[in-house]
This record gives structure tokens, C-alpha cells and sequence, in this order.
């Protein structure tokens, strides 16, 4: 996107997308001897230009958010202002003084943690202490060391290595090793997009008791729009590359200590939250108008695994009639399934009797914290989990194994590596549109990559791809199966906004299009009430259930932006949040 596509999405929305404008403001006055600046920054890789004549200044003591789009350079970004790369023109300085390389003074947690694999948990975070504090007492080394731990939740697991922690736990180490060495400035490069939404807001919560304790003067990057307006004094967008720029500035002039229950009533909450969102989306819409005239049309075929297909086969006595399920407002039952599993202690179950009827063509957004078995029901749904009590039904049949009539998601893809994008999808294709020609497979899948923004890229073997580029292999693969049930577990948690918002349009369209059954594992309040029918809340685990369902009786279509506007939006999700809240402290 070039200089005057930008000037006129800015303009449209009444900003300038001059740096240092805020939305709907006068310009603020200059930064007299700012404490980090960035003065016409540009850097390449090869003839890929990545960031661009880029400006910016930040006060002593200020919290910036920089929302960042997949392949904006925003990884290039922190990369530059911690010193580990150089520009090629133009400089960072701090203090007045040019950043010639990385320093103590400095804190950094990338997106992707770098731990020792070697070390534990309280020898990876003593590295920076050690560094940084060596002529201090051991105890007292020793003592920050426990602190930082602790503030990340991760006592317990203190003598563990990153081999036995989750993702989400090593991120934690990685932010506990950052804090630990009381940095000047601190650069998250979307440091708390692995964790669940709970572990994310009271990590949320540490960070802005730090920086407001301690004086610190924080850049983060986030994709989350609601993570930039609780946290910062500022939202900076970085508009997408090549040549990436920033966009107008938003300015977040909102009372602190900011209750995000309480943000929800705030016509200045609202009003940031909406022009920022929608800066955003009109930037994605001109991205997205490049890749429309690439999707072609879907062929009239039918899949093997649908009742149509079935139906026609029996008509010409190739099988014989199957059974028709006749009741579409159960077309999905979960029939008090729990599932338990052994331990040292003896048996623990996960989930306690989940009971849920599904109706045909429903979507169902499943939300809840961490550990309360969402990703479990969904495993036993897909049939890649077997039930310990109870019975999971599907178009009238016990779901016992795994099978093509039922499209999955993770949040973490599973591709064969040595093969290309296409072939990806192709493997699902073949194998439900065997009675297809060649070329209405063909079709098929160039129709759903397209789709997902990889037309260019659909050659590309598996392990070339980015991690955000798998995800919609993954999600394309998915969606050209036409199967009677999708499940999504996370799909959309790893990418950026501008992606996570496009495929979440992609998503709705198929969904009604093809009519398909779907149930969607999420911590996304926003992105639940966006996309469902109802959203399944479940109590906290061990023994979790469904503890609630909320009802979205809202108008379809829908869009994000009606969404916003909607009058019922924001009761809908302070609902949603109370109950999180509410489970949170038990």
C-alpha cells in the first residue's frame, strides 16, 4: 500500500496520518529531548524494503503501543530500537545518544522465546539477573530471581526445563527474565499472544504496575486493539510494507487505573475503540481488494461425506438409503461426556458431564480459561479423544473415531512439511472429492487458498511458509473439505489483526454459504460474540462444565464494524466478561 492510499484512509476517518497527530486532536506539541527517537529509519533486506523513512518520538516514562500487521517489519522494529540490527539510513537514538548496539538498558521478549534449553526455569531468568546485578549479594540476586518468577505464576515450576513447560509457559520465562533486570525501556514484541486470556490480563495488569512503579517507558507491539487502549498512552498503527510506515497516531487519554469492566460503559473507551478499528479495517480492505479478483469460483460438486451426495448414491442403488436424521435441533448432542485421565493421585477428570445440543447449521463459540477442557470437548468431538463417560452424536451416529466429515483447526497446523501449500489442501480434497474431475479439484483448492490470501504462495513447500501462513493452509484445508461439522481450536490466536479479521470474514461466508455446523474454541470475547449463534461459557477445570449460554441475538450478516454499533454489543460482552472475571477468582 503506497503513501496516498494511506493519506486517504486517514483522511476518511478525519486524521491526518502525519506521526505525531492524534485522532480527532491537535497536533502534540514537540518532544523537547525525547527519550527514544527514531529519525527517518529505513532498512532492507536485499531489495525487499521492510521499513521506511520512519519517524517517531517517545517521552521518558511512556507507554506506546505499535500495532503491527503480519509482514510490517514490526520484529524489524523492536529489532532496531534494542540494537540488534542496524538501519540502513537514518537513527535510533536514546538519551540523544545513537544505539550502535544491544545494552542492559534495553529489555526485549520477542514473540518467539529464546531460553537455554538446558537451564531451568530459575537458572534462565538468573542469566539476566546475574548479568546485570553481578555485584550484588547473592541473596539478594537469588531473592529478584524468585520475584519475577512468582509474578508470572510460575513458581512451581521453578526447577522445570522448557522442555517440560508449555508455549505459553516459556513466554512467561521469557517476560519474568526481561523484568528481572529493571531495564530503562522495555520492548514487548507481542509478548502475551500465546497465553490464555486470564494468564494474559493479570500479565497485562503486572506490566502497567511495573511501568507505573518504576517509571519505565514501554514499546509494545500487539495485534490486540483492546490490549493497546488498556495498557498504553498511545496507539501507533504500522501500516503493511513493503516500505512499511506509521499511521496516525490514536491517543488513549483515558483515567488510570483503567477496570476493563468498567472501560466497557466508557463512551471514550468506545469511541477510541472504534476509530482505531476502523483505521485498521479500511487499511485491510484496500489489502484485501488486490486479493478478491484472484478468487475463483467453486465448482458444483458435491463432497462424498455429505447427505446429498449419499442420498444420490442410494437413489441409483449404488448403497443402500441411508438413514436420515430427522430432528435438526439435535443434529450435534453431547450427552453428559466427561473425560478423565490417570495420575499419580489417582484419576482426575478434566470434564464432568458437558452437556449440549447443537442445531443443524448452529455455530457454537466455546469460551472459558485456560485448563477447563475447551480444547478436550473438542478433541472428543473431532474423535481424536475418546470418551470416558457419556456419548458424543453426529447427524444421529456415535462419534467414535476420526473422520473427513468433521474439518479441524488447531491453532498450531499440522502440515506435511516437504509438501507445497496446495499439496496440503489437495491430500483433503482427494480424499472427499474422489468422484471429482481433475480440474474441479483443482479448482477447489486454488478457490480455498486463494481465499486465505495465498495465491502467490501456494507453491511454497510447508516448512518456507511462516507460521501465519501455515495457520491458513490450515484453515483453507479445512474449509475444502465441506464437511458437516468444523471445528476450530484457536485458529485464528497467532495472527496478526488484519489476517485474523479477514479469515474471521472468510469463515462467516463459508459457514453460510455451505450451511455448515461449527464450534469454535476461543479466548476472544469480541470474536465469540462476532461469530456465533450462542457462546458455551465453561466453569473452571478440574471437573468443568458448562456453566452458562449466552444467546448472540444479533442480525446476520454481520461485520465488525455493525458489530460496534450495534446497541446489545456491549451487554452482550460485559456478560461475557463478568462471568470470566467471576471464574478468574475461584
Amino acid at each position: 500500500m503506497n503513501f496516498l492510499s494511506m493519506k486517504s484512509v486517514a483522511a476518511s476517518l478525519g486524521v491526518s496520518s502525519a506521526p505525531g497527530i492524534a485522532v480527532a486532536r491537535p497536533p502534540l506539541a514537540a518532544i523537547d529531548a525525547p527519550f527514544l527517537e527514531l529519525r527517518n529509519l529505513s532498512k532492507s533486506y536485499g531489495d525487499n524494503s521492510v521499513l521506511k523513512d520512519m519517524n517517531l518520538q517517545i517521552r521518558e516514562g511512556e507507554f506506546v503501543a505499535i500495532v503491527g500487521f503480519s509482514g510490517s517489519g514490526k520484529t524489524t522494529l523492536i529489532s532496531l530500537i534494542s540494537g540488534l540490527i542496524q538501519p540502513d539510513q537514518g537513527e535510533v537514538s536514546l538519551r540523544g545518544k545513537p544505539v550502535t548496539g544491544p545494552g542492559p538498558d534495553r529489555g526485549v521478549v520477542f514473540q518467539s522465546y529464546s531460553l537455554m534449553p538446558w537451564m531451568t526455569v530459575r537458572q534462565n531468568v538468573a542469566l539476566a539477573v546475574d548479568q546485570v546485578f553481578k555485584d550484588a549479594p547473592a541473596a539478594e540476586r537469588a531473592a529478584r530471581v524468585e520475584k519475577y518468577v512468582a509474578m508470572v505464576n510460575l513458581t512451581p515450576a521453578m526447577d522445570k526445563r522448557p522442555s517440560e513447560l508449555s508455549g505459553g509457559m516459556r513466554q512467561r520465562v521469557s517476560v519474568a527474565r526481561a523484568l528481572a533486570a529493571s531495564p530503562e525501556i522495555l520492548l514487548l514484541d507481542e509478548p502475551l499472544s500465546a497465553l490464555d486470556a486470564l494468564t494474559r490480563s493479570n500479565l497485562q495488569d503486572e506490566i502497567i504496575r511495573i511501568w507505573s512503579q518504576e517509571k519505565k517507558t514501554v514499546v509494545l507491539i500487539t495485534n490486540d486493539v483492546d490490549e493497546g487502549i488498556i495498557m498504553a498512552d498511545r496507539i501507533i498503527p504500522l501500516n503493511p510494507g513493503p516500505g512499511a510506515t506509521f499511521g496516525p497516531e490514536f491517543v488513549v487519554d483515558l483515567p488510570r487505573p483503567r477496570d476493563r469492566t468498567q472501560m466497557n460503559h466508557s463512551p471514550e473507551f468506545k469511541r477510541i475503540r472504534k476509530n482505531v478499528t476502523e483505521y485498521l479495517m479500511r487499511v485491510g480492505m484496500q489489502q484485501a481488494g488486490e486479493q478478491s479478483a484472484k478468487v475463483i469460483a467453486l465448482p458444483s460438486v458435491l463432497p462424498n461425506t455429505s447427505a446429498e451426495y449419499q442420498a444420490q448414491l442410494a437413489d441409483r442403488g449404488v448403497i443402500r438409503k441411508p438413514p436420515i436424521h430427522t430432528d435438526p435441533e439435535r443434529y450435534v448432542e453431547f450427552s453428559r461426556i466427561s473425560k478423565i485421565y490417570p495420575s499419580k493421585k489417582g484419576p482426575i477428570k478434566v470434564v464432568d458431564g458437558f452437556d449440549l445440543r447443537i442445531r443443524k447449521g448452529e455455530f457454537i463459540s466455546v469460551i472459558g480459561h485456560s485448563g477447563c477442557g475447551k480444547s478436550t470437548v473438542l478433541s472428543m468431538m473431532a474423535g481424536l479423544n475418546e470418551v470416558s463417560e457419556g456419548a458424543i452424536l453426529l447427524a444421529g451416529r456415535e462419534v467414535a473415531v476420526a473422520g473427513p466429515d468433521r474439518g479441524i483447526v488447531f491453532q498450531a497446523p499440522s502440515l506435511v512439511p516437504w509438501l507445497s501449500a496446495y499439496e496440503n489442501v489437495a491430500l483433503g480434497v482427494e480424499q472427499v472429492y474422489p468422484h471429482a474431475k481433475p480440474d474441479e479439484r483443482d479448482r477447489i483448492v486454488t478457490h480455498y487458498l486463494n481465499r486465505v490470501g495465498l495465491a502467490d504462495a501456494m507453491q511454497r513447500k510447508a516448512h518456507d511458509l511462516s507460521n501465519g501462513m501455515k495457520q491458513r493452509v490450515g484453515i483453507a484445508r479445512a474449509f475444502a473439505l465441506s464437511p458437516k461439522m468444523l471445528l476450530l481450536d484457536e485458529p485464528f490466536g497467532m495472527l496478526d489483526s488484519l489476517t485474523r479479521w479477514d479469515l474471521q470474514e472468510v469463515l462467516m461466508e463459508v459457514w453460510s454459504r455451505a450451511q455448515l455446523t461449527a464450534m469454535m474454541v476461543t479466548h476472544d470475547v469480541d470474536e465469540a460474540i462476532l461469530l456465533a449463534d450462542r457462546v458455551v461459557m465453561m466453569t473452571n477445570g478440574p471437573n468443568a462444565k458448562v456453566g452458562k449460554v449466552l444467546e448472540i441475538d444479533l442480525p446476520r450478516p454481520r461485520s465488525r464494524k455493525t458489530l460496534l454499533e450495534h446497541p446489545d454489543y456491549y451487554r452482550l460482552r460485559e456478560e461475557l466478561l463478568d462471568f470470566l472475571e467471576n471464574c478468574g477468582k475461584h
